[in-house]
């Protein structure tokens, strides 16, 4: 198994300033390249304090100036929210700054409330159809002239500038939960990272299922690499596992506000919704997010890191942000390299 890490600047009220986010963003960035980390993440979400990321290439050149071998990746590239010119030529830019270091992931976006400010009057539900015309318009422009006429956007001639320095093209990463886009993913030589929020390692099993799936219906021979990922907490007593849940809680509590839509944000923040006020909460009980999340001693996390191995996860996503204040999140990321990583050496 290898690893990766995904982190986004965060600020969960006003109380930190965002000097110290940014340099707390690279610091970690740094102790994953040199803890054997693969691959860093970054995000793209537009007027959330809480995932500061409105152009994911812009943080990844920062960190290919500060890094010389961790490979940079989007994580995602929202289709909806970009032309494909543009998209083809940020991200094949990255590539050639970082010296052919991107991981090019691309999706179809999260949260209803983005889409009504980014893209008025598109459903998140409908936003595939924008990912699945959007990468194959990357991928031609990527290879020189290409004239498009789609059902969403439509360009004479083109190409894209500059071209990416991977050839034929960096790795394709797409983020899959629904059986469609894992179709999609396997038939379009496809990566892919999911990610089974807080439920039990049966979400888990459902995605290998479905991609299994996928697999067999294109002939059985496609081998895609099947990242998951999962908030992580490495911690040596029962008052960092208090800690790390206590974070993780208030964190989930702003998500709900975002993806139930409630439009209780202000100035960037969204309110946390208390435990007893959401639906189906019992998935966020103390003792359950302990469990579901990759939190625990050292030992407790390579035992789980072990059934997901078994499972058949590639690499796994070490999802850094969720609230958990900077220290302890250095913590948990050096407990992590150093005696974790070692175990899957």
């Amino acid at each position: 198994m290898r690893f990766q890490l995904a982190i986004n600047l965060e600020r969960l009220d006003g109380r930190l300033e965002m000097t110290d986010v940014a340099r707390h963003t690279l610091e970690m960035v740094h102790t994953a390249e040199a803890g054997g980390f693969g691959i860093v993440w970054a995000a793209e979400h537009h007027a959330l304090e809480m995932t500061i990321a409105p152009n994911p290439f812009q943080i990844l050149t920062w960190w290919a100036g500060e890094t010389s071998t961790i490979r940079l990746g989007s994580a995602v590239a929202v289709a909806p929210y970009w032309h494909p010119i543009g998209l083809a030529g940020e991200a094949a830019f990255l590539d050639l700054i970082s010296g052919g270091r991107l991981e090019f992931g691309i999706g179809s976006g999260a949260y209803q409330r983005e889409f009504d400010r980014m893209t008025p009057g598109l459903r998140q539900t409908d936003a595939w159809r924008y990912m699945q015309e959007m990468l194959p318009a990357v991928l031609k422009l990527w290879a020189g002239d290409y004239a498009h006429d789609g059902e969403f956007w439509q360009f004479p001639t083109s190409t894209s500038v500059p071209k990416p320095v991977q050839k034929p093209h960096p790795r394709i990463w797409v983020a899959a939960r629904s059986p469609i886009t894992y179709d999609y993913a396997v038939a379009n030589d496809c990566n892919i990272m999911c990610w089974p929020f807080t439920r039990p390692h049966a979400e888990a099993e459902l995605y290998r299922g479905q991609l299994d799936e996928s697999i067999a219906k294109h002939g059985g021979t496609a081998n895609p690499v099947f990242a998951l990922m999962r908030h992580t907490a490495v911690y040596e007593d029962d008052a960092g596992r208090d800690t790390a849940v206590g974070a993780v809680t208030r964190t989930l509590g702003q998500f709900e506000n975002l993806y139930r839509n409630l439009g209780d944000v202000e100035n960037g923040f969204p309110r946390e919704i208390p435990l007893d006020e959401l639906e189906g909460r019992e998935q966020y009980r103390p003792d359950m997010l302990e469990e579901n999340l990759m939190f625990g001693t050292p030992d407790k996390i390579i035992e789980k890191l072990r059934i997901y191995e078994e499972l058949g996860v590639d690499e796994f996503i070490y999802y850094a942000s969720m609230g958990l204040n900077h220290e302890a999140q250095k913590r948990s990321m050096q407990l992590f390299c150093d005696e974790v990583i070692p175990a899957f050496g």
